[in-house]
């Protein structure tokens, strides 16, 4: 027991380490930063790349989706080959160091070196989303069935407040830039490599407690590694359709998760130009909603344990259509953005824990990796469809308002499906043993 509990703890610090690069660099730095060195290299608003001409303002837009879909290529490739060597730790530790060394490197990002920047971030949001599979496929071995609520709940935690912690104090760095001598570009360099920092100094703590229990396995001779990788893709494939209510669930997270990215990416934008608030507060909301999920992890792993897991996840479902619906028709003020900022942190918690925990006690044992690649592409590869119909409502509508509320249709169709999956039939179905609090 002593042993497991020391090996939660050591795989709660990889959310403390990761998060900072996904707050300080993914949601809050990078994003202008590259903008204004890419606009600094532009002739006329555009650059030449490979002969293209690019929109300045694009590029980080287009780098980020090509880190997504590079994800979604290669992450069931190393899902399979993890599974099948049983090396997750390693390729924990590699891509974590990768994706760290590569954030560490946007601190000579400056003047017009744009595709220096690009290259960085695609490496980096590459080897996060990497770690992440290897990371989660830890739960259920470090975690017994009725344990894996509470254990992916305080993974969420101490990741919302690791992030959290480092973003505030970036966040003092840039706009007191002056004070400590620096230029607001130095700052935001030292900020966005600190995150790197971050993520190498604490990944040694999970790095040092994490077990492996399965015996490592090569390769079988005269396999070549990287078709082999993609034989296991096929097999996976192939084997998930034994078990439609998993692949159910994947489809079911798919749309109402779309709709959590959707509102996050999306929240910003709709203070700034429908509330016209300024971005201290939007970026003061951000630091909030961090630390308020915290609190929403852990009460949402306190109320599954009181009403089941499932019951909890969607009730945490119906508070984010509640939310859109409180955007659309009432939010009118700063201080009703800041509550609702509130309410989505709270709510923000508990979704992403339960949904990780839930899903996995429907994955056959053994299979951690491949299965909880295609949960994290499910998670990054669709984010594209909630801001997409967001933007195409604003296109047409001109209503803020109504795009917001929108999303909420991402939330319904995956609250219907959820409420379809009989999860006590779905687990014997894998072969697992049925948790207390399903």
């Amino acid at each position: 027991m002593e042993n497991r509990l020391k090996q939660q703890r050591g795989w709660y610090m990889y959310d403390w380490a990761v998060s900072a690069f996904t707050t300080s660099v993914i949601t809050v730095f990078i994003g202008p930063y590259l903008t204004t060195i890419a606009d600094n290299a532009a002739i006329d608003g555009y650059l030449s790349i490979l002969g293209m001409e690019i929109f300045a303002g694009s590029f980080f837009s287009y780098c980020v989706s090509l880190s997504v879909i590079l994800q979604v290529v290669f992450l069931p490739w190393l899902g399979a080959l993890a599974d099948y060597s049983n090396r997750k730790k390693q390729l924990l530790g590699i891509f974590a160091y990768i994706g760290a060394f590569a954030a560490m490197g946007l601190y000579f990002l400056e003047g017009t070196n744009y595709l220096l920047g690009g290259l960085l971030l695609i490496i980096s949001n590459l080897s996060f989303g990497a770690s992440m599979i290897f990371y989660n496929a830890f739960l259920n071995e470090i975690a017994e069935p009725d344990e894996r609520d509470r254990v992916s709940s305080n993974g969420f935690a101490v990741g919302y407040v690791g992030g959290g912690l480092l973003l505030a104090i970036n966040l003092v760095l840039v706009m007191q830039a002056e004070k400590f001598g620096l230029t607001i570009g130095m700052a935001v360099r030292i900020s966005m490599a600190s995150a790197g920092l971050w993520w190498a100094v604490f990944t040694i703590i999970p790095m040092l407690r994490l077990k492996s229990f399965r015996p490592l396995r090569s390769i079988p001779s005269g396999e070549n590694t990287f078709i082999f990788g993609f034989k296991q893709i096929k097999s996976t494939i192939k084997d998930s359709l034994k078990y439609p209510k998993t692949l159910l669930f994947i489809v079911a997270y798919i749309f109402y998760n779309d709709g959590v990215q959707a509102v996050i990416v999306v929240a910003s934008q709709f203070g700034q130009e429908a509330l016209n608030l300024d971005i201290g507060t939007l970026t003061t909301v951000i630091l909030m909603v961090q630390f308020v999920a915290f609190g929403g992890a852990k009460f949402f792993d306190y109320l599954a344990s009181k009403i089941n897991t499932k019951n909890a996840l969607l009730i945490s479902i119906v508070i984010w259509i509640i939310a859109v619906s409180y955007a659309y028709l009432f939010l009118n003020s700063e201080a009703g953005f800041y509550g609702l900022g509130a309410v989505i942190g709270l709510v923000l918690g508990g979704t992403q824990a339960l949904s990780r925990s839930l899903y996995s006690h429907l994955i056959p044992s053994g299979k951690e990796s491949e299965y909880f690649s295609l949960y994290e592409i499910s998670e990054r590869g669709t984010s594209w469809i909630g801001p997409l119909l967001f933007g195409i409502s604003l296109q047409f509508t001109g209503s803020y308002r109504f795009a917001i509320l929108s999303l909420g249709i991402l939330f319904v169709v995956g609250f219907i499906l959820l409420m379809k999956i009989n999860f006590r039939q779905a687990i014997i179905e894998v072969g697992n043993t049925l948790p207390k609090n399903i």
